[in-house]
């Protein structure tokens, strides 16, 4: 039997999964954790019980945080839920509006701001504009394309795969020469038409009526010279009831950017620049509008869009990027880099870590991140979960707090994954927020991280805070770190004899160390209680005699439930084994 001392004075890796408690040869042997609750990683790799939560007001069940930032000093909090946006400055509500989305859709809603206004997007919907007024209430209205001075709409077009090999007749109609009845050569036309748009050949027409599935009234915006015989020549508009609506939405080099739709999954439209509803692409020039559809060998539906130093394109089947810069009809330079694939039915907004894009795998188990090469040319989607998947169980909600260098990922059982991500010290560690309840929402306003959490007693919007030692006015929670299981002389002993088990503690007022199914009490002054103490500093023991068997056990474990600080900085197990 041999003696042994093993001090880990990093945490650096966080939570590891089981699958790499015997691997001796890599980090997380001596930077883990088996098991990292309610505690986060510092800077320098220790660790420290998480802040509380302050309860702001109550709200709906499936409240969706979503911050709007209009200036540096005019920031809202809104909150989605089904059919509506309550909007929040300083916690008090200031607006409460309707809007399309119902409850199986306000997940899937997608949204881009600029200054006072904010765009959202939905494949059901039309885009909606909410806008902030001069007297400081809001608005909620439809995104319209804007028009020329013929009133043509500038927006896009195209020819669908079903509509490909029907004709149109264009035949005189008694409300005069600015009406047309068209006729399709097969059933086509439905009640969801009326308002759509049609190029006839280099002709405007909006549908004003429908008559049967083959027959329809047009009208169009000036006199025109009916065709002599049927047209094959013609298309639709890209977004309307009938075909969807554009699916995601980001601002990229002063354009608005459309990513998908409901009957064009594979589509990018990109605005003139600065002119943010003129989608005509017109005939090239630099500034004006842009259309392109991904092309490849597998079906590629867009998720989402995001602006970064390139326009990043995430889709089902993989990341495509546009690294075009100035971004010009004629200089488009696009291609996939990675074929991870995201998840198209649940948005969840890609997150900017120190200049790259962290996102959510289509897998659900995995949140990637987007890295460019040494030399900038091709992305990477580097896998921040390679060592603790185990953590991710679907997400619903995520946000980044730069402040504190933390990524908050919600997920569907109601606990939140956190990553502690700092390259500068090598940190990189998940650990496990729980609460009483269910966290359902995350969002970062103000350098302030905001949760919407369903309760006993009700669903609330909080907010973390070093100022707190509880949940919400009141709600406990417990802190757990365990380590990992020991290796000795490179071996995976078959018996432990503990002797002896230490921390280096600082301003710590309550740590329990939990041994063979014992609770033990790390011996602190009594003076750490005193109210003008910050806790204890330095180094604590408890002297142990025991014997563990199933060593692939944690080593030792450290908890408490008191709401008291605690910081550890490391830990040292102390004992005899036996291989």
């Amino acid at each position: 039997m041999g003696k042994f001392i093993n001090t880990q004075n990093s945490f650096a890796l966080g939570e590891i999964s089981s699958e790499f408690f015997a691997r001796s040869d890599i980090a997380a042997a001596s930077r883990g954790l088996s098991k990292l609750e309610n505690m986060d990683v510092l800077p320098g790799g220790g660790l420290r019980r998480r802040p509380g939560t302050i309860r702001l007001f109550e709200t709906r069940p499936d409240a969706m945080i979503v911050p709007m930032l209009v200036s540096d000093d005019d920031n809202y909090m809104l909150i989605l839920s089904t059919r509506r946006i309550e909007i929040y400055k300083d916690d008090k509500l200031v607006d409460d509006i309707l809007t399309p989305w119902n409850s199986d859709e306000i997940r899937g809603v997608q949204y881009a701001q600029r200054f006072g206004t904010m765009i959202f997007t939905h494949p059901n919907h039309a885009p909606q504009i909410l806008q902030k007024n001069p007297d400081g209430s809001f608005t909620l209205y439809d995104f319209e394309f804007s028009a020329d001075a013929n009133g043509n709409r500038l927006i896009p077009f195209i020819k669908f795969d079903d509509a490909a090999n029907i004709k149109l007749t264009l035949t005189s109609h008694p409300n005069g020469n600015n009406f047309a009845t068209i006729t399709a050569s097969t059933p086509f036309w439905t009640s969801a038409n009326i308002g759509h748009r049609l190029m006839v050949g280099d002709r405007q027409w909006l549908i004003t009526g429908v008559t049967s599935s083959t027959i329809v009234t047009a009208q169009t915006n000036a006199g025109h010279t009916l065709p002599n015989g049927p047209i094959s020549d013609w298309r639709e508009t890209a977004f309307s009831a009938r075909r969807g609506w554009p699916t995601s939405i980001t601002f990229h080099q002063d354009r608005l950017v459309f990513g998908g739709a409901r009957d064009w999954p594979c589509g990018v439209w990109m605005s003139k620049v600065g002119d943010h509803k003129n989608f005509d692409v017109g005939t090239g020039l630099d500034d004006e509008a842009i259309f392109l559809t991904l092309l490849s060998s597998t079906r590629q539906q867009i998720c989402t869009v995001a602006s970064s130093d390139n326009l990043q394109i995430l889709t089902t089947a993989g990341e495509w990027a546009i690294s075009s810069k100035p971004l010009t009809p004629s200089t488009i330079n696009i291609k996939q880099h990675t074929s991870v694939g995201s998840r198209s039915d649940r948005y969840l907004q890609p997150q900017k870590i120190e200049g790259s894009t962290a996102f959510v795998s289509k897998n659900d188990s995995e949140i990637r991140e987007l890295v460019l090469d040494q030399i900038g040319e091709t992305y990477d989607a580097v896998d921040l979960c390679a060592l603790s998947k185990h953590i991710m169980k679907t997400p619903v909600d995520i946000a980044y707090h730069d402040r504190s260098c933390r990524l908050f990922v919600v997920m569907a059982d109601g606990s939140m994954a956190v990553l502690t991500r700092i390259a500068a010290t090598s940190v990189s560690a998940w650990a496990v927020y729980r609460t009483m309840g269910d966290f359902k929402s995350v969002a970062v306003m103000n350098g302030e991280v905001f949760v919407a959490v369903n309760r006993d007693i009700g669903t609330f919007v909080e907010k973390f805070s070093d100022s707190v030692p509880n949940d919400s006015g009141g709600y406990g929670f417990s802190f757990t770190a365990s380590g990992m299981p020991i290796f000795a002389s490179g071996h995976n002993p078959k018996k432990l004899r503990l002797t002896k088990i230490s921390a280096r503690l600082m301003d710590t007022k309550s740590l329990f160390f939990r041994m063979d199914g014992r609770m033990l009490r790390a011996p602190l002054p009594n003076n750490v209680h005193a109210p003008d103490s910050n806790g204890f500093t330095g180094d604590v023991s408890i002297n142990l005699l025991g014997t563990a068997t199933d060593t692939i056990q944690p080593l030792w474990t450290i908890t408490s439930s008191e709401p008291l600080p605690a910081t550890i900085l490391s830990i040292t197990a102390e004992g005899r084994y036996s291989i």
